[in-house]
């Protein structure tokens, strides 16, 4: 009987530590924001003193570094501008692809291919303090899988390799590293 009520007890437990907000959080090292795992997007601001163009430098040494190619970019709010509307500052997505990363993913379910290739924003929006700043978000591939019916572990593996991937490279952009 005992043995029921201290299962009962402890199964609630975990139940309620599941469902607490908290349970859906990922942190990261350093001085990252934390993961909502409830979200395909993983936001970063980009640090005080570092330029546009200090991010931009960023991005591309270091994804090349990676092994990282940058097939396409996406200037959105010169084509906001070019049809008159205010884009209210940086607007740009950025795509990146490593398919020795993402490979594996893709050769287990091909539809996986509506999310490549990997994207990065950045884009200028209100900071706590209602002035315009530089922010780096990613899609993130662990998210995305979640669209994939039984996805197999090698794809899981990859996905979560090629995530924390983009978070490094968005880390050292924002920071404008070399």
């Amino acid at each position: 009987m005992w043995f029921k009520v201290i299962f009962m007890l402890f199964f609630v437990q975990v139940l309620a530590a599941c469902a607490s907000p908290e349970a859906n959080i990922h942190e990261l090292s350093g001085d990252m924001p934390k993961i909502d795992l409830n979200s395909a997007i993983y936001e970063v601001p980009v640090n005080d003193g570092v330029s546009y163009q200090d991010v931009m430098d960023s991005l591309k040494t270091v994804s090349e570094g990676m092994n990282f190619v940058n097939p396409a970019n996406f200037p959105i709010s010169d084509h906001m501008k070019a049809r008159g509307v205010d884009p209210q500052g940086i607007k740009e997505v950025h795509s990146y692809c490593n398919l020795s990363m993402g490979a594996e993913i893709m050769l287990d379910h091909p539809e996986f291919l509506v999310f490549a290739p990997c994207r990065i924003a950045l884009y200028e929006k209100p900071d706590v303090n209602k002035k315009p700043h530089l922010f780096l978000a990613l899609d993130r591939p662990t998210f995305d899988l979640k669209s994939i019916k039984n996805p197999t572990e090698r794809a899981k593996k990859s996905a979560q390799q090629l995530e924390d991937t983009l978070i490094q490279l968005i880390d050292k952009a924002r920071k404008g590293e070399i």
